[in-house]
């Protein structure tokens, strides 16, 4: 059995895209992500890799855009306001198909806000932050050794459709400690294979132009419809959900990240009083599974989405269940995050209404 390392998240996801590959850094400090800024100064000047400490969230986000085109991997870690600041240039990065990635822990907002948890990015992250028809990929651990494993298929998901990928995590998340195994060291070399159109320099071949500019509308169309068969690759491939106790269940429980962990105590107590309840938690939020959610749920009495938010993700439930059965939301915002006792009681309170 593999060792175990006690360590923070926001350490332990830094420490997992060193070990996939990732060797260059650009980032602004920004609570409660700041650790993660703090382990990639000290860490990847000991593997050979570069970090910068940027003037500003918009700089890092340009200067990932710019590492990115040479096709090396390349990553930055925020919070909500930073974040706010890097959808301009993430719109360039998915534009130009540049493969890197985003880790966004979550703070409460809007505007400053606080450092406190939450998951009102959601909209942010999965509907587009930036202008035009693009998609980032979105992955939401619940757990940091799920958000390890996660860093690492987020650099595969970006070198396979040259495309950004975020990890939608929380301020819960990345300050919190628990055990986890780390993967193993990438070797570096085998990522290159792939990279025919990076810019390495034209000294023995044709130059390579990497782009988001068209000033014929016509030829930018065509970019645009040739991403979109692109992100149906990933619609097709690349959704991820986890269900639990969704068997024998009566009613479902939705959420993602730290809160699907949450409703894991919820459906424990509920099950303890006899109370037959199940989980469903996408761990893609986009692509978001639409057909999975709605065939595990198909024979539930009703659906309730609990977030930390006043009710972003419950739109794609809404979407995925359609008019087939009530669904129910409970949020708390600003950085409060829901315990179990208080989502039980709500849980108890709707299935009180459809006796």
């Amino acid at each position: 059995m593999a060792d175990k390392t006690m360590v923070k998240g926001n350490e332990a996801m830094a420490e997992a895209a060193i070990r996939a590959g990732c060797r260059l850094y650009f980032g602004y400090p920004i609570t409660p992500q700041s650790e993660f800024t703090e382990y990639m100064a000290k860490r990847l000047p000991e593997v050979g890799g570069s970090f910068l400490q940027s003037e500003s969230e918009v700089s890092a986000v340009n200067m990932v855009y710019g590492a990115a085109c040479t096709g090396r991997r390349v990553l930055t870690s925020t919070s909500g306001p930073g974040f706010s600041l890097m959808q301009e240039g993430m719109s360039y990065i998915a534009g130009a198909e540049l493969p890197s990635v985003f880790v966004n822990v979550v703070r409460g907002g809007p505007g400053l806000g606080d450092i406190q948890p939450a998951q009102s990015d959601y909209f942010q992250a999965t509907k587009g932050g930036g202008h035009g028809d693009y998609h980032a990929v979105v992955l939401a651990p619940g757990t940091i050794q799920e958000a390890v494993e996660l860093v690492h298929d987020a650099f595969d998901i970006a070198d396979k459709y040259r495309t950004p990928v975020i990890i939608l995590a929380d301020g819960m998340l990345g300050q919190m400690m628990e055990p986890v195994v780390f993967g193993e060291f990438r070797n570096l070399e085998s990522l290159s294979d792939h990279l025919s159109w990076s810019l390495t320099g034209a000294k023995n071949r044709e130059p390579h132009k990497v782009t988001s500019f068209n000033i014929d509308p016509y030829e930018l169309e065509k970019m645009n419809m040739r991403y979109q068969e692109k992100y149906k690759k990933i619609i097709a491939n690349e959704i991820l959900y986890e269900t639990s106790n969704m068997e024998d269940a009566d009613f479902a429980l939705v959420g993602f990240g730290t809160m699907g962990r949450i409703l894991g105590s919820v459906i424990r107590r509920a099950r303890e009083e006899g109370i037959k309840v199940g989980l469903f938690r996408p761990v893609t939020l986009w692509p978001f599974p639409y057909d999975a959610l709605r065939e595990a749920v198909a024979d539930k009495k009703f659906v309730l989405d609990v977030e930390m938010s006043t009710g972003q993700m419950i739109e794609d439930v809404r979407l995925a269940v359609g008019d087939s059965l009530p669904v129910h939301f409970y949020g708390r915002t600003g950085g409060v995050v829901p315990n179990p006792d208080e989502v039980l009681r709500v849980l108890k309170e709707r299935i009180e209404e459809v006796k």
